[in-house]
């Protein structure tokens, strides 16, 4: 049996923010309180627009103001209808598997079925030292919480022992979800061990791709798909997750983003040793094979489909902040992601 990578013929279109703290019109940061209500306005926007889903991530540094993203959800829950409330990344590792399945089954509760946890190894590792865990530990903290997450999961007496933390002995964790299973996927970076891990839980897969050209990603998608049915796994869907940014123009887009994503880009990249960025670079990931998603509402909707033509996916989140990117101008993004952006893919790929 060969499966099917391309189910449906149209892309659920979400939006994914790590709530990095922006700037007021004078240039100071803001507090991380007006970033966190700024981040539920964005939210309650996204409901409003039609989006299919709203992730927020959780990060343990000064600048970004989210680090428990299960309550910013709740509170973007109460005040929207439809939309899909993700984690867009819950670092698993350094939390407890138990809690994080109790969080967002509470989340799925109060959203009438609504929540989605994305668990990932972290890209950051602040959290580490922050909550006592050892670095040297990275991998088996992941595996060892994954599977007792699963555990959890599966609504039947837990039944684990490990070496990262004391046994579970036939306890249960509540409250239980009652359709079906917590909806969850896992954040994959570019290791193809975490593909496979991915598979054989039998988990949907979202795919970070934060630099280069998302066609190059095609080989994990296969090897996602092949680990699964070797498995003996259920056909899962494909999300890919990616920055970017919408404006009316082309040209408005890339003006308006470039400062933040070359400020925040340098950032990261001289704690990680990585050169600093320049406008070439920035051009690169914005031309049609580049990771980044910046342009008009036809730009943006025409690489949309490319990839899905490239990798299959059904469904694409755009990390639409970025840096000290402005409230506003993510507004604006928000908006015309669910009035154009959403309606010209569905059109093209029709």
């Amino acid at each position: 049996m060969h499966m099917h990578t391309d189910s449906t013929h149209s892309v659920h279109l979400g939006v994914d923010t790590f709530g990095d703290v922006t700037l007021h019109e004078d240039g100071t940061p803001k507090s991380h309180e007006e970033v966190l209500r700024d981040v539920v306005e964005e939210g309650v926007l996204a409901d409003q627009v039609g989006l299919f889903g709203f992730g927020v991530g959780e990060h343990h540094r000064k600048d970004f103001a989210v680090s428990a993203p299960e309550v910013v959800l709740a509170a973007i829950a109460g005040k929207t209808e439809n939309i899909r409330l993700s984690s867009a990344v819950t670092v698993l590792s350094s939390d407890d598997p138990i809690r994080v399945f109790q969080r967002f089954s509470t989340l799925n509760a109060i959203s009438g079925g609504r929540a989605e946890v994305v668990l990932g190894r972290g890209s950051f590792i602040e959290s580490f030292p922050l909550f006592g865990y050892d670095l040297e530990d990275y991998e088996l903290l992941f595996e060892e919480r994954l599977a007792l997450f699963d555990k959890a999961r599966s609504q039947k007496p837990i039944h684990w022992e490990g070496r990262t933390r004391g046994p579970i002995r036939g306890l249960m964790a509540y409250p239980q979800v009652s359709d079906g299973l917590l909806a969850v996927s896992i954040g994959v970076g570019g290791s193809p061990q975490s593909v496979v891990r991915a598979a054989s839980y039998g988990y949907p897969m979202t795919l970070a791709i934060i630099g280069g050209d998302p066609a190059r990603f095609r080989p994990y998608v296969d090897l996602y798909y092949k680990s699964l049915e070797e498995q003996g796994k259920e056909w899962q869907p494909l999300a890919v997750h990616s920055p970017g940014h919408v404006a009316e123009t082309d040209e408005q887009a890339r003006e308006e983003f470039f400062p933040h994503w070359l400020a925040s880009r340098n950032k990261i990249g001289a704690e990680r040793g990585w050169g600093p960025a320049s406008r070439i670079e920035f051009n690169e990931q914005v031309a049609a094979h580049g990771a980044l998603y910046v342009g008009s509402p036809e730009t943006v909707a025409r690489k949309i489909v490319t990839a899905k033509k490239n990798l299959g996916m059904q469904r694409f989140d755009l990390k639409y902040s970025n840096g000290t990117l402005p409230h506003a101008s993510m507004l604006k993004s928000i908006e015309l992601l669910g009035t154009q952006v959403a309606p010209l893919v569905n059109d093209m790929l029709a």
